[in-house]
């Protein structure tokens, strides 16, 4: 079954090559890097490789990813990132060492059952610097939860404060947002009388301030995925050069199941496709096109397929195929070939969910 497509093939070397370049330039700063799994499924092969490549923490939003990365016997302190629901809260003291938090509800479960389990659980407080994810965005009350663990709580460990920047709101982490962390994280640390062991300063997109080398001094842990796992979006969206690290650590290929020419106009009359949309179709006459045996089901969405060969162009897609338009490609394509593309995180996501992908380490 190796060579079954739709095929995933994961080049572990150079994931473990960019594992540890970031882990080296954030070091650089004084910074120690939670590796993010979660952009491959928390596959454990894929986790072993963030272990080898030195992260300090194996880090995803998914309980069941950490639980698979113990079985597979790695023993870095692992880290929940999305902030635990309540009906979780036995499972999150279970199985992970640290976790990032924003209702204080939640931290006094997690403190009961932390109790109940015998355990000392690390917490992070997460403050909302304006995208409007999780995070306490009166920083007042941020102050004063903290003041509570501290003081009330036996089994809770507060340990440090981050933010979350560029998921939802889009917003920058620009020196001032982050500076504007350290300042809640001052003010914390003043009203406890000790200094945080973490200032989280958010994910791949704050090593923008790795690259400029302007990242303000008190940050000293970020959580990265995309940047180890592609390496492509401070590239495509930034023009950071990013020439240093591989982004060929994860490639799809798909097979041609069927090549004949086509117009290129859908006949008929126009209502909603298989996903109760309309399209805009150009007629451009009679083309070649390919179908590809993969579709939205495994991938997500054709607009974030790269092709690797030059002359081709991705049309759309159904459930299960894709079009092709091969009709100015440099190579004459025939029923069997396999088309490669590399791929964005949000495909790499829906790839390595879909048990219809095969996934291949080389």
């Amino acid at each position: 079954m190796n060579e079954r497509y739709p095929r995933l093939e994961v080049n572990l070397e150079h994931l473990k090559h960019n594992v540890a370049k970031i882990v080296e330039k954030c070091g650089g700063y004084g910074i120690q890097v939670a590796g993010v799994i979660k952009g491959a499924t928390g596959h454990p092969e894929v986790a072993k490789k963030f272990d080898e490549g030195g992260a300090a923490f194996i880090a995803s939003s998914r309980l069941e990813q950490i639980e698979d990365a113990i079985d597979a016997g790695i023993e870095k302190p692992m880290m929940l990132i999305r902030v635990p629901m309540l009906s979780e809260v036995p499972d999150v003291i279970r199985l992970a060492d640290i976790s990032l938090n924003s209702e204080l509800e939640v931290i006094r479960a997690l403190n009961e059952e932390a109790r109940k389990q015998g355990k000392l659980h690390k917490v992070i407080l997460m403050a909302d610097l304006g995208d409007l994810r999780e995070g306490w965005w009166d920083k007042d009350e941020l102050v004063a939860v903290a003041e509570e663990i501290e003081n009330r709580m036996i089994n809770i460990q507060l340990v440090g404060v981050a933010t979350n920047l560029g998921c939802y709101g889009s917003i920058s982490p620009t020196v001032d947002k982050l500076d504007e962390l350290v300042e809640i994280a001052e003010k914390i640390e003043a009203r406890l009388g000790r200094e945080l062991e973490y200032i989280g300063g958010g994910a791949t997109s704050s090593l923008m301030r790795i690259w400029d080398g302007n990242i303000p001094k008190r940050i000293n842990l970020l959580r990265v995925g995309e940047g180890i796992l592609l390496a492509r979006d401070l590239k495509e969206f930034y023009d950071y050069d990013m020439s240093e690290l591989c982004q060929d650590v994860f490639r799809l290929k798909a097979e041609v199941i069927e090549v004949k020419d086509k117009p290129s106009h859908p006949v008929g009359t126009i209502a909603v496709d298989a996903f109760g949309h309309t399209p805009t179709y150009v007629d451009r006459g009679i083309r070649k096109r390919a179908l590809l045996g993969v579709g939205k089901v495994d991938y997500g969405n054709p607009e974030d397929l790269i092709p690797m060969e030059k002359g081709i162009e991705v049309l759309g897609a159904s459930s299960d195929h894709t079009i092709i338009d091969i009709q100015d490609a440099e190579k004459e394509w025939k029923l069997g070939d396999v088309m490669e593309f590399d791929i964005c995180y949000a495909t790499l996501v829906y790839l390595t969910n879909c048990k219809n992908v095969n996934i291949a380490f080389v």
